[in-house]
């Protein structure tokens, strides 16, 4: 649920990027961050425990436009991917605008990333939302190695529905800013649905 700073006149919202352990999600935070003007984003800030980790940070893009004279903040968060940290997973995803899942393109990584959609699926409803209808797009990681699985099987696991899709390559961004700009546009389109 967007959150509105009246005094800043900004909208913000969270996103989150949401798959199995070691699929990315890290890795697409820390190139968006590495590439977005040091004036316009917040600190990256890790909370890490002894055993995992949560990366955050903000940015204000200018190319978005405004809202009704309110301009754009997103958060970006990821979910930490080992099946134990459930409890954390639920926390990151309250108040949540759009989901990026994201997919490691590993043949042996398929059934982890089946787990943690349906993982995904469960904690949303837990919070209230359908995944279904809010913002979500998939990300096909890690395309560029020897032991990727067919795409189109990758689809027919991952992308039931149909939704906006990309193929990335974190390590070197091909795809990192394409997914988010597909997320945040499906943001930006509920949040204007919501104020007309």
């Amino acid at each position: 649920m967007s959150f509105i700073n009246y005094s800043s006149r900004e909208i913000n919202c969270k996103i989150v990027y949401y798959g199995p352990g070691l699929c990315g999600k890290t890795t697409n935070l820390q190139h968006i961050y590495n590439k977005t003007n040091p004036d316009v984003k917040g600190k990256m800030i890790s909370l890490a425990t002894e055993t995992e980790r949560t990366l955050f940070f903000d940015f204000l893009p200018l190319a978005l436009g405004e809202i009704r004279g309110f301009k754009t903040r997103f958060h970006l968060y990821t979910v930490p991917g080992q099946v134990f940290y459930d409890a954390s997973r639920k926390l990151i995803l309250k108040g949540v605008d759009g989901v990026v899942f994201v997919a490691d393109s590993q043949i042996e990584r398929m059934e982890a990333n089946v787990e943690s959609l349906d993982n995904l699926k469960v904690n949303l409803l837990e919070q209230g939302y359908e995944l279904e209808k809010i913002p979500y797009v998939v990300q096909y990681n890690k395309r560029d190695l020897p032991n990727a699985a067919p795409l189109e099987e990758m689809k027919r696991l991952l992308n039931a529905t149909n939704v906006p899709e990309f193929e990335a390559c974190a390590t070197t961004g091909k795809g990192v800013f394409e997914t988010l700009k597909a997320v945040a546009k499906g943001v930006l389109s509920d949040l204007k649905k919501m104020g007309s």
